[in-house]
């Protein structure tokens, strides 16, 4: 194919994770064409691995950073009514922890977080006592006050699925499985080199490159040539799933006595989920476990709180990601900011090619729209920003009411077991009518792969969602892999394989 004949895009973004694939969605969304390459799978790395909170980050403000806790705040509203069937409402437990942080700063701080971000849909904080509030029954005896709060949870995967099926729709080429091997400046743009899964290469050019490569921004850097300062510093956050702790919807934040915070979240009906660690890393990004010392700190930490001390012999699932965060020169790995940081690389005359740093999955949508307005001057475009009041795919149920819709779908379908139409209403939201259509029986649905599991799902993740093995199905797409033996998970894979295209 000649230079000419290549398929030319105005962005091209490097990446799958929240970053790149909200991004890309803003980027369609304003009319720019754009390719999206994801070396693995969508959110294969950082952007599953996250403590999955939609969150202001209360422990933020003792540090200062109140424009990243408001900007944080004002999104967890946004993505609240953007999503609501994978995001939604919880309630935080903050015992007063003797010798630590005194009930007057938290309340201060509380305070301060209720009202700074905007809040609308949450209700406010309210104090605790025990022999009052079921709340505190969990706990050691000596926590007998706390305040409780608002957060929100998130199913950090889907929301990156859920970004990708959007941006797709509004015109984007989402290109899982694809590596960038090369990119360099060339005839007034780039000249990317792409290598597909099964070793097919071919090129593409574009006006303007975007590095969302996450823990691996470097590596991009290096591969487009470009002499630039690294701004990066990854550190390391494991977490732990145990069978559940205690009775009640309530989440708890734990202090510890080495400033850091620990998250108890019920999880998956059955769970409990226990994070975060943060440690320096510097290894391989592609080489991540929750190592033993990790574990022991977050049992630990817990044990010191609840009636009943959580072991390592407990842990049902560990995991654990690389944060690619923004180095400012804190030497504290707990304190290092999550706010994010763009570098744009755009000499006179040359393609511009923007570098994102740092972020959480909170401001993954403000940070595509600061990206945005940083790259549509360098390419000689405008356009207004337009995704604060859209929805994202399955998230236009009626009145934003996602409790009534799951309960409208259980009744509209009596067929089918409502285990399995509630959990598709969770994953997909009106999403759900591309995978059981009319169905009235699960006869409809294909064969049981695995419980509950029908092929009908799984052949709706393989064609629109890019899942293309039971890892992608079972660990990204559903939680599904922590329910399932030996036996059961091995036959979805074994689906997969016989499926492959």
């Amino acid at each position: 194919m000649n230079e000419s004949d290549l398929p030319i895009y105005d962005l091209a973004v490097v990446g799958g994770g929240i970053n790149g694939v909200g991004i890309a969605r803003d980027a369609a969304g304003r009319g720019l064409s754009v390719l999206l390459a994801e070396r693995g799978d969508l959110a294969t790395a950082t952007s599953s691995a996250s403590s999955k909170l939609i969150h202001g980050g209360l422990r933020y403000l003792e540090q200062y950073q109140f424009r990243l806790v408001r900007e944080s705040l004002a999104e967890r509203e946004v993505l609240l009514a953007a999503a609501g069937h994978l995001i939604w409402p919880l309630r935080f437990v903050l015992p007063l922890h003797r010798g630590l942080r005194p009930a007057w700063m938290l309340r201060l701080g509380l305070l301060l977080y209720d009202h700074i971000g905007g809040r609308e849909r949450l209700p406010a904080t309210r104090a605790l006592r025990r022999g009052r509030d079921a709340e505190l029954e969990p706990l050691r005896a000596e926590f007998v006050r706390a305040f409780e709060y608002s957060d929100c949870w998130a199913d950090d995967a889907r929301l990156v699925v859920a970004n990708a099926i959007d941006a797709r729709a509004r015109g984007a080429d989402i290109e899982v499985g694809t590596a960038v091997v090369a990119a360099r400046r060339d005839l007034g743009g780039w000249r990317i080199e792409l290598s597909a899964v099964g070793g097919e290469r071919r090129i593409v050019r574009a006006r303007a490159l975007v590095n969302a490569a996450g823990p691996w921004v470097e590596d991009v850097l290096r591969k487009t040539g470009a002499d630039r300062r690294s701004a990066l510093r990854l550190v390391k956050g494991s977490h732990v799933v145990v069978r559940r702790l205690y009775d009640g919807p309530q989440s708890y934040t734990l202090q510890n006595r080495d400033g850091r915070v620990v998250f108890i979240i019920p999880y998956e009906r059955e769970y409990t989920l226990i994070g975060t660690t943060d440690v320096p890393f510097e290894g391989n990004p592609d080489k991540l476990h929750a190592d033993r010392g990790e574990i022991d700190y977050l049992c630990g930490s817990v044990s010191d709180y609840l009636r009943t001390p959580v072991t390592a012999a407990q842990v049902h699932w560990s995991y654990a990601g690389v944060r690619p965060l923004h180095d400012d020169g804190r030497q504290n790995a707990s304190t290092v900011t999550r706010d994010y940081a763009f570098d744009l690389d755009a000499p006179a005359g040359l393609a511009p090619l923007l570098s994102v740093f740092g972020g959480k999955l909170t401001t993954y949508r403000k940070l595509a729209e600061h990206a945005l307005a940083q790259l549509l001057p360098a390419l000689g475009r405008t356009s207004t920003p337009w995704t604060r009041t859209a929805t994202l795919p399955g998230g236009d149920f009626p009145d934003r009411d996602y409790e009534a819709f799951s309960r409208a779908e259980v009744a509209r379908r009596p067929g089918l077991p409502a285990a399995l139409v509630l959990r598709l209403c969770r994953a997909y939201g009106t999403g759900i009518e591309a995978i059981l259509g009319t169905a009235r029986h699960v006869d409809a649905l294909g064969e049981e792969i695995a419980p509950l599991l029908y092929e009908a799902e799984l052949q709706h993740l393989k064609d629109r969602e890019w899942a293309r093995c039971g890892e992608d199905a079972l660990w990204r797409r559903t939680k599904l892999g922590l329910g399932y033996d030996a036996v059961q998970a091995a036959r979805v894979h074994a689906w997969f394989e016989r499926h492959a295209r």
